[in-house]
């Protein structure tokens, strides 16, 4: 097999290319990761939050619904 110079170059620039793009895309991929990462601990903390609400509104649902049963009427304690 024979040297041919113009598919080395090719293959020598491409590889070249490579490294050289990576080290000025690594910063961007890096800053995309960290901005995805923010955005879901922002989802995940506003979930629990309003699963929070939810567990609170259905604690005090299920306590109306006790004293109404046990003869109070609409759900108040009698005074």
């Amino acid at each position: 097999m024979t040297f041919h110079l113009p598919s080395f170059l090719l293959g020598y620039t491409a590889g070249a290319g490579t490294v050289l793009v990576s080290r000025h895309l690594r910063p961007l991929l890096l800053e995309l990761a960290t901005a995805a990462y923010r955005f879901g601990d922002m989802v995940l903390a506003r979930t629990a939050i309003k699963q929070e609400d939810l567990e609170d509104l259905l604690a005090e649902a299920k306590a109306r619904a006790r004293r109404a049963a046990n003869g109070h009427a609409n759900g108040q304690a009698p005074t």
